[in-house]
């Protein structure tokens, strides 16, 4: 409920800006998605007390900003850059809002960075409803935007297509081909070239020339074209082809590893296909070069590549599919309704499944810091689930979901930190695969837990207080991941 008290005379908008110690969360998203280069300028709009400016020089890149607050007098310059960061939930006049937003794209020259508020979760009694917002009461102003109801905004207000980056944040692109390379990595799985496994003495000979070449096709499964490969001139002056020079790296590694790799790069390239039928699909000649020599080598064409990978995505359409494929998958921890999978394993998945999640996080992006993913089989939804304490916490409480409705497009979030009683989890080795670092550990536990009886019912153990009332009955307490009897005391005669 909101607090209708009088309305303040003026909106404290300054009061909003904090002091950073370290740098935003859209930008350092921005950062690692590899954005920054080291001739890249950043212009902060509504820098606030400056503090982006501040890190992102000391790292070496140009940066500057404004503020009408703090930096009035600084000029609004253009810069590859271009940072929006929780500006515009924080100006109560909606045309006002819409300016910002205008002369921030206006100053972009590749990339827009736009953050706002997204939860309601601390919308408070001491609150004022004010417009489509609240005032807080610090005489502050905040809209809390639902997340589809940002991208709505930014798209509607610039005519674009903006690109999601998490919750609360996405990107915009002047360049097209810079934003479909941006959507094809995230769905891009890493690889690398197989190990030499055979001694052939033409391959040891030339090993060092050859080298980048087994780094290229480990890292995209195909062979290079021309401008490609670093030394393609000496590989093709010593070999003639690149194909030929290839044919002796198969001499002396395993070829079905090379295969696998091959594959693993058209089922990604599929599933960013298919996933850009949500937007304007880009014709082929705005595609990169690198996508487009990619589709060249796995499909006879791009229709084709299209035709297969809609194919995919109609699919989906069909919930028994999805439950037969979440049914036969072998990764992840399977219950009558949803397979769960940690962020880690969802690489490994069937392409089918990846495509599903994708469905959601290229719309509205992940949840930030999210532990496992929940693929529901009995309706179109995808759910995000954190457990901030999954590696140290043997039985870890979930502390918020975010939930995605394939249907109707709809975003809920639920916080758990204030809970009593919170859900836990356990047999955490079942949500990952073995390759995880702490997976023997987990499965330990597990092993010596479910000997001692402390997993049966389910249901039971499954909140917090029901795992206390169960260690007690078996007289049990948790060391870390080490199960440990506890001494009872005798009663006295």
């Amino acid at each position: 409920m909101f607090n209708h008290l009088a309305l303040p005379t003026k909106i404290e908008r300054h009061k909003a800006a904090i002091v950073r110690s370290e740098i935003s969360r859209p930008v350092r998203i921005a950062l690692q998605s590899g954005f920054f280069k080291p001739d890249t300028s950043f212009f902060d709009y509504g820098c606030g007390r400056g503090g982006d400016i501040k890190l992102l020089y000391q790292l070496g890149y140009k940066s500057s900003g404004w503020d009408p607050y703090y930096y009035p007098n600084n000029n609004r310059e253009g810069a590859d850059i271009v940072n929006l960061g929780y500006v515009i939930n924080v100006i109560e006049k909606p045309l006002e809002r819409k300016e910002a937003l205008l002369k921030a794209w206006e100053l972009t020259h590749k990339i827009l960075i736009v953050a706002a508020q997204v939860v309601m979760d601390n919308v408070t009694s001491e609150q004022i409803a004010y417009g489509d917002g609240v005032v807080t009461s610090r005489n502050t102003f905040q809209k809390y935007y639902d997340q589809q109801e940002l991208k709505n905004y930014i798209d509607e207000t610039l005519n674009v297509d903006a690109v999601p980056a998490a919750l609360g944040v996405y990107f915009v692109f002047r360049n097209e081909s810079l934003a479909q390379t941006f959507r094809a990595a995230k769905f891009r799985r890493s690889t690398s070239a197989p190990k030499v496994n055979n001694k052939i003495k033409n391959f040891e000979d030339y090993k060092d020339l050859l080298t980048p070449l087994m780094q290229f096709v480990g890292e995209r499964g195909r062979l290079p074209v021309e401008n490609e490969l670093s030394n393609n001139k000496e590989v093709s002056f010593i070999f003639g082809t690149i194909a030929r020079a290839f044919s002796l790296v198969l001499q002396a590694t395993n070829k079905e590893e090379w295969d696998a790799i091959a594959e693993k790069h058209k089922q990604d390239l599929l599933v960013y296909i298919a996933l850009s039928k949500f937007g304007n699909r880009p014709k082929y000649n705005i595609l990169p070069s690198d996508l487009q020599n990619d589709i060249k080598a796995f499909f006879d064409n791009y229709k084709q590549a299209c035709e297969v990978a809609d194919q995919m995505l109609f699919s989906l359409r069909d919930i028994q599919i999805i439950k037969t494929t979440c049914r036969n998958n072998k990764i992840g921890k399977l219950l009558s309704d949803a397979l769960y999978v940690h962020i880690s394993a969802l690489d490994a998945l069937d392409p089918l499944l990846r495509l599903y999640e994708g469905c959601a996080s290229r719309t509205f992006g992940r949840m930030e810091g999210v532990t496992l993913v929940k693929f529901r089989t009995d309706k179109p939804k995808i759910s995000y689930l954190f457990y901030p304490d999954f590696d140290d916490d043997p039985h870890p409480p979930l502390l918020a979901s975010m939930q995605v409705d394939l249907i109707n497009l709809q975003v809920g979030y639920r916080d758990y930190k204030s809970s009593n009683n919170p859900f836990i989890l356990h047999r955490k080795e079942t949500f990952l695969t073995k390759e995880y670092p702490l997976y023997e550990k987990f499965a330990r536990l597990s092993e010596q837990e479910e000997k001692w009886g402390l997993l049966d019912d389910p249901q039971f153990i499954g909140t917090k207080n029901g795992w206390i009332r169960r260690l007690e009955e078996k007289a049990a307490k948790l060391r870390g991941h080490r199960l440990l009897r506890v001494k009872l005391l005798s009663n006295p005669k």
